[in-house]
């Protein structure tokens, strides 16, 4: 009797002691909430906006540094529209683009510099129909919202926001106005990538069960051609994935979110800093005590439909440059970084498609020719279509100009863009939230439903065309 009375106590005091630590386990490990806003009276989502076609497109470029230039020479070969007026802070910058409105045989534009509120100026015109803004990080948002608030569409450099805060302005804004807010990814255009795309949409890989993307790009003999030494400076000041649209574009592209899918936690961690507070030591010789961007960030994200990916952002050690590009279905695997590779079963492929067909097997890559085979059989119909004049015009490859046509493109023939401001949201939210994860002890953190209810309303991912 003794030894059942102190068994049954024993037992008790263990399932107290799980039940304890489950309930303490769970409060530890409960995601962090993240407040939704309620949307405005009387205002609607922008999911599949359209507008009316636009004969000509009519653009204001707001910020001529790093990648303004290359966008104004990119525009000056795409049919149907006209630059209209160019604004930077610096006067020279101006006058250098329009040298190339000069060479490429176009009026001269407007122009707007010397004023840090010249931006303003030039959306106000009347005679503009988007804005097309490629300055630092930090005015993209403020930018975007003002042009949007006086009548244009707007197009957006990545990362086209920093905070939740922005994020949610420019959101309500495009709602408010019905005007079109795009992020200017062009990492969805790759050749590979949006080949590999066209591929997951038409079950070569089963069920797209995980993807992969990333921004690994050693920026050492670069950040000193930030103006004012921003880029830096903003690594300096905050932690978690800065830079994370050039891998969740494609990624999330692939997994249809907020089109029958949607990103519902993340879990992120990084490293100590070691070359930022290096690299300030050595251009100014004092010691960086508070720098606070990892030198690897690495983010988990988990979707509705049990889909997961992995993000990483590395811009400090000396690492071949990757986007990590990888989709894992249940039937096939693409990667594009160290090289383009593509694993499938054979029932995937037609042999009267491929040659070699008895050479495919799921244990490694297809063979250089199968692979061939594969991209020139699944080449999307926007490649067909453009990928010599893009090649040509450059870009990035060509990518940055199919970005750049395609948004032409749509406007004109009055179609959704391929995407839209809760794209944005999305893939730039990662920065605040993967901060609040990492400084919470990489707890989980709820991530918000931008289109407050609507990520549902369409099912799957595609590019639109005129009939």
């Amino acid at each position: 009797m003794k030894r059942l009375l102190l068994n049954t106590l024993i037992g008790l005091a263990l399932l107290t002691c799980q039940t304890s630590f489950a309930q303490k386990t769970k409060a530890k490990f409960s995601p962090i909430k993240v407040e939704t806003p309620a949307r405005p009276a009387n205002q609607q989502d922008v999911i599949q906006l359209v507008t009316p076609k636009l004969e000509t497109v009519r653009v204001g470029f707001i910020g001529l540094g790093m990648r303004g230039p290359g966008a104004v020479e990119r525009w000056t070969h795409i049919p149907g529209t006209q630059i209209v007026a160019l604004c930077d802070l610096l006067p020279e910058r101006v006058e250098s683009a329009q040298k190339i409105l000069e060479k490429a045989g176009l009026p001269k534009a407007a122009s707007y510099a010397g004023d840090e509120k010249a931006w303003k100026k030039l959306c106000e015109r009347d005679d503009i129909d988007i804005v097309y803004i490629a300055t630092d990080w930090k005015h993209h948002a403020e930018m975007g919202v003002y042009a949007m608030e006086h009548g244009k569409h707007v197009a957006i450099e990545v990362p086209a926001a920093m905070t939740l805060d922005e994020i949610w302005k420019l959101i309500n804004t495009s709602e408010k106005t019905r005007k079109h807010c795009m992020q200017l990814e062009n990492c969805v255009y790759d050749f590979f990538e949006l080949t590999s795309l066209n591929m997951a949409q038409q079950g070569v890989f089963g069920e797209v069960l995980h993807v992969e993307g990333a921004y690994i790009h050693n920026l050492e003999d670069f950040w000193p051609y930030y103006w004012n030494n921003w880029r830096m400076d903003y690594n300096q000041l905050h932690r978690g994935d800065v830079y994370a649209t050039h891998g969740m574009g494609p990624a999330c592209q692939v997994l249809n979110i907020h089109r029958g899918d949607r990103m519902k936690t993340l879990v992120s961690m990084d490293t100590k800093p070691v070359n930022g507070p290096a690299y300030i030591k050595k251009k100014t010789g004092k010691e960086v005590k508070d720098f606070q961007n990892g030198d690897q960030t690495s983010t988990l994200i988990r979707t509705e439909n049990g889909k997961t990916m992995l993000i990483q952002h590395n811009v400090m050690t000396p690492r071949p440059y990757s986007r990590m590009y990888q989709v894992v279905g249940a039937d096939g695997y693409a990667s594009k970084y160290p090289i383009e590779e593509y694993c499938l079963r054979p029932s995937q492929v037609d042999s009267n498609d491929v040659p070699n067909h008895e050479k495919l097997n799921a244990h490694g890559s297809v063979s250089e020719d199968v692979k061939k085979a594969l991209m020139a059989k699944y080449k999307d119909p926007i490649h067909k279509e453009l990928e010599e004049t893009a090649k040509k015009v450059g870009g990035h490859g060509g990518m940055d100009y199919i970005m750049d046509y395609r948004l032409v493109y749509c406007l004109r023939n009055g179609l959704p863009l391929d995407m839209d401001v809760y794209d944005l949201a999305e893939w730039c939210c990662m920065a605040e939230l993967t901060r609040l994860s990492i400084e919470n002890g990489s707890a989980p953190v709820e991530i918000p439903d931008f289109t407050r209810g609507g990520w549902n309303k369409v099912q799957g991912y595609k590019h639109a065309f005129a009939e």
